[in-house]
């Protein structure tokens, strides 16, 4: 089962935010902007979305690449001990 999920990246790629970030909370993946991360959280921040969208091409993300950096992300965060 992914623990990040293409909808994730999704939702930081279309953030409203310019600072979004992708954080895993209590199982959950939470698109929040860089400067409401507090301490307790700043070590579950996953990528930020000039990070992730950097993975895509300019032509934009396909299903395809979504899945991809959707399973790179899960990677990190299994990584992270969740």
């Amino acid at each position: 089962m992914s623990l990040i999920d293409p909808e994730c990246v999704r939702q930081l790629l279309d953030s409203r935010h310019q600072d979004a970030t992708l954080v895993y909370v209590r199982g959950d993946c939470v698109v929040l902007p860089a400067a409401e991360v507090d301490d307790a959280h700043r070590g579950l921040v996953i990528a930020s979305r000039d990070e992730v969208a950097a993975q895509f091409p300019d032509d934009g993300p396909t299903d395809q690449t979504l899945e991809a950096v959707a399973t790179r992300l899960d990677n990190i965060v299994r990584d992270l001990g969740a």
